[in-house]
């Protein structure tokens, strides 16, 4: 069948014409990816009929007016079913069957193999398994907790991503804050990239696991639409936050492929294709309207008040970590800034911030993963917020922050705990491998401050900055070095010891930066001058303060806690090449696997206490 003119369907359209635009979104799917040459359409056919009725009879959405702050959510965790995403927006009038049969997945397009915010109807990048559901928990939160808005967060999720042990995590926090506005649909389709899945259509294991972590499961037919039709009304009457569980065919509706395997991921060739839309009834112009976005709530007064930074006097020996918390507790005054906790805020001090706004405290006990996702989802809805938790325990994490610079999200890190410095606890504790992580994310900014007054002023920074920012934190208390009010710009350095017969330069950032200055001393008892730089700012870095040292002293150490791979020390031989500067060089980092001790004998041990630091200058001067 083809239409001859646009028929458009609203929420009260029969179930009959929801069946044609299942069929639609079909065709389209398989023409997409043919003409693309690649593609998922498989993956899309199972889902078709959920999503039908889903945007046809219950996504409350305007689809001109993205931004309405009242209108449902809809996130493709199975992202690789981009076809059919795709084909919704066609159906829907907001991109043409022009841009979806010729751009798809082409150079310099918007409509690419996996969604992401680029489209205005995306709030993030999928496609990475596991990470849709945790975002969804995020912007519900956001919804209910703080915008206190009525809208309703739906995820389609494929039944290969629920071995990922992040969707349980997010499970897990649907339940126990009893979010009655988040709804997930998991595709089960049986079928996945190199065979059947883990359970198959074991359907009622599925519902049981979701039971199990306080949601609300509902098993259906995926493809008897009024049964589908029930179940998503239920879903969304607001008791309870609820897991649809739908048996599906993957390739429904195309017999030489449903359920088969060797096909995910794969386009139909050209005359498959033909024959696919064929079988679907051809190619159709039907259009939906869909249920209009409820009367959005008022929105809260957002005045804030003045942001007054903690003050610390010089000589005073405060803990980084101790400063981070108070500086956040002063960021409060902006009602925009939330913070997030992984059950370590009384190490962290992100718990200060708990005890003067407990509204805007969000608490994902051990589940580092859910934590940045749902940081994700509120930085979705326009807020700021800080997620804190031991350095070493962020890598977990790696994917979620990979993914979040993909989405253009803006948020703050904080990595306490870092390096070999925390002392006694051993090597599972150690934060060793945070600076080449975040360095490695897209658009990241990196921040080491060495002080209580310094750690202040960049947790502030980080609050006007755009993308991700990293601030990594010490364990222990060492002495103020700086006035309050010295200024710390991005991208800066200090130069605390400086003098026109320099001979050396050490070059240090949080626990290192005190052993470079103590070094300096030692060599100054034997007549070598030595410049020290305090590298607060390790992405993006000093590079005329850099280039200013190798030219006047000719030889610089670099003394990190970290290892030698992608930490500071790479960062400034980048630099320096960047420059054209080759000084003498010397890098000491850790190289050996520490183990439990005192911070200084592990500081020692890895090579980067003053007595190392001293012994690399005296062999640079000569």
């Amino acid at each position: 069948m083809t239409t001859q003119q646009t028929t458009t369907l609203g929420p009260d359209s029969e179930l009959t014409e929801v069946f044609e635009l299942a069929q639609q979104l079909r065709v389209d799917s398989v023409r997409a990816s043919t003409s693309a040459g690649s593609g998922h359409p498989t993956s899309s056919l199972s889902a078709a009929d959920l999503m039908a009725v889903l945007m046809t009879r219950h996504l409350r959405y305007d689809w001109q007016a993205p931004d309405n702050p009242a209108g449902d959510h809809l996130i493709f965790s199975k992202g690789h079913a981009s076809p059919l995403l795709y084909a919704m927006f066609k159906a829907a009038d907001a991109v043409s069957d022009k841009e979806l049969m010729t751009t798809y997945r082409r150079f310099g397009h918007r409509l690419q193999g996996h969604p992401t915010p680029e489209l205005p109807w995306v709030d993030v990048a999928t496609g990475s398994l596991g990470q849709g559901i945790a975002y969804g928990v995020g912007i519900a939160l956001a919804g209910r907790d703080l915008e206190k808005q009525p809208y309703r967060v739906w995820v389609l999720c494929g039944d290969s991503e629920m071995t990922e042990g992040s969707v349980w995590e997010a499970l897990d926090k649907a339940g126990q804050h009893k979010l009655a506005n988040f709804i997930a649909v998991i595709d089960v389709n049986r079928l996945g990239q190199s065979g059947p899945t883990e359970l198959q259509w074991n359907t009622d294991t599925y519902a049981r696991r979701v039971e199990a972590f306080g949601c609300r499961a509902l098993v259906v037919d995926g493809h008897d639409l009024t049964a589908v039709d029930r179940a998503l009304k239920t879903a969304a009457d607001g008791t309870a936050p609820t897991v649809i569980v739908a048996k599906t065919v993957k390739g429904r509706g195309v017999s030489e492929v449903a359920d088969k395997e060797g096909w995910h991921g794969k386009p139909l060739p050209s005359d498959m294709a033909d024959r696919a839309v064929e079988e679907l009834g051809g190619i159709r112009d039907l259009r939906v309207s869909g249920p209009r976005p409820p009367k959005a709530a008022a929105a809260a007064p957002q005045a804030g008040g003045t942001v007054e930074l903690p003050r610390f006097d010089q000589g005073d020996e405060v803990a980084t970590r101790v400063a981070f918390g108070k500086a956040l507790v002063a960021l409060g005054a902006r009602p925009d800034v939330v913070a997030l906790d992984a059950e370590v805020g009384n190490s962290t001090h992100s718990e200060d911030f708990k005890k003067a706004y407990p509204e805007r405290f969000f608490q994902t006990y051990i589940a580092e993963q859910q934590m940045i996702a749902e940081a994700v989802g509120m930085a979705v809805r326009g807020y700021r917020p800080y997620a804190t938790t031991f350095a070493a325990f962020l890598t977990r994490a790696h994917d979620f922050i990979r993914m979040a610079a993909v989405s253009d999200i803006t948020m703050a890190l904080c990595g306490t705990h870092s390096g070999v410095e925390i002392g006694a606890d051993g090597p599972s504790q150690m934060g060793v491998e945070d600076l080449a992580m975040m360095r490695s994310v897209r658009g990241s900014t990196v921040l080491y401050p060495s002080d209580a007054t310094s750690a202040a002023a960049l947790t502030a920074a980080m609050a006007d900055l755009d993308g991700i920012s990293y601030l990594r934190t010490t364990r222990g208390a060492y002495p103020v070095l700086y006035g309050s009010e010295e200024a710390f710009p991005v991208g800066g350095s200090k130069t605390l010891r400086h003098g026109d017969d320099d001979r050396v330069t050490l070059i240090g950032a949080g626990v290192t930066l005190h052993e470079c200055l103590a070094a300096a001393g030692q060599l100054a008892d034997e007549g070598i001058a030595a410049r020290v730089i305090d590298l607060y700012s390790v992405k993006p870095i000093d590079i005329a303060a850099l280039t200013r040292a190798a030219q006047e002293t000719g030889a610089l150490v670099v003394a990190e806690d970290h290892h030698p791979e992608g930490g500071i020390g790479e960062a400034v031989l980048s630099a320096l090449a960047s420059a054209n500067s080759h000084p003498a060089f010397a890098h000491l980092a850790g190289r050996n696997l520490p183990g439990s001790g005192t911070t200084g004998e592990l500081l020692d041990a890895a090579g980067i206490s003053r007595t190392h630091i001293a012994k690399a200058a005296r062999r640079l001067a000569g």
